[in-house]
């Protein structure tokens, strides 16, 4: 920006510089979304290490992700989906194939990507509901 006695001043950006366009925004929740994965995978080692340390350890840590913790894991598990939502938006840029000579289409990659995931989800699902006994 030009000042009247013919300067130059550099106009500073805001901290709020991700909240103008949408785009931004979606980025800064998805970079957001790591971090509250990162602390979950540490909660899940803590909770490998009270399992080690015998039943009534381990099961003072369930109690407390239960009680205290919940809050936390219901926003860890809605963004741990929204990173994994958008991971399989970028799918196709980040890894595009090709079959014969031509390159497949990204909704054909994406399409593909999320059945496989739901696949794997309903089989683990499976596992955990019919076959680990109670």
């Amino acid at each position: 920006m030009k000042l009247a006695n013919g300067n130059f001043i550099r106009v500073s950006n805001k901290y709020t510089w991700w909240l103008r366009k949408g785009r931004y925004l979606r980025y800064m929740l998805r970079e957001l979304s790591s971090l509250f994965i990162g602390i979950f995978s540490i909660l899940m080692v803590w909770g490998l290490y009270r399992l080690s340390q015998g039943e009534a350890a381990f099961t003072a840590w369930t109690q407390l992700l239960w009680g205290n913790l919940v809050i936390l894991n219901i926003v860890t598990f809605l963004f741990a989906i929204y990173h994994s939502y958008t991971w399989f938006m970028l799918t196709p840029k980040a890894m595009p194939l090709k079959f014969a000579g031509k390159r497949i289409p990204a909704k054909v990659i994406i399409v593909v990507h999320m059945l496989l995931w739901l696949l794997v989800s309903a089989f683990i699902w499976f596992i955990y509901i019919y076959l680990i006994p109670i």
